[in-house]
């Protein structure tokens, strides 16, 4: 597993709707793998990504008028990677 698209590709679940895997934006992947997947998906995402850059990527998603984060979910992530992976913002 060479990026976070192939985690999409083994379980296309996680984006039945989308047509066009390969054209998603890491920031797509992760809020996919986090309202939608198992925890060895988000574990996954963060090998091939690494804990700052999910992180990073979390962050500014979240951040953005528009987000598809269910409450719940956002509230543990934000609790999640403030503790594991803390931005030097």
């Amino acid at each position: 597993m060479n990026s976070v698209n192939q985690i999409i590709k083994k379980k296309p679940y996680l984006a039945w709707y989308i047509d066009d895997i390969d054209k998603l934006s890491d920031e797509v992947i992760l809020e996919q793998i986090l309202n939608f997947g198992d925890w060895e998906d988000v574990q996954a995402y963060i090998k091939i990504k690494g804990w700052n850059d999910t992180a990073k990527v979390f962050t500014q998603t979240k951040a953005k008028q528009r987000s598809n984060y269910r409450p719940e979910i956002m509230n543990f992530f934000t609790l999640y990677f403030t503790k594991h992976a803390p931005l030097n913002s």
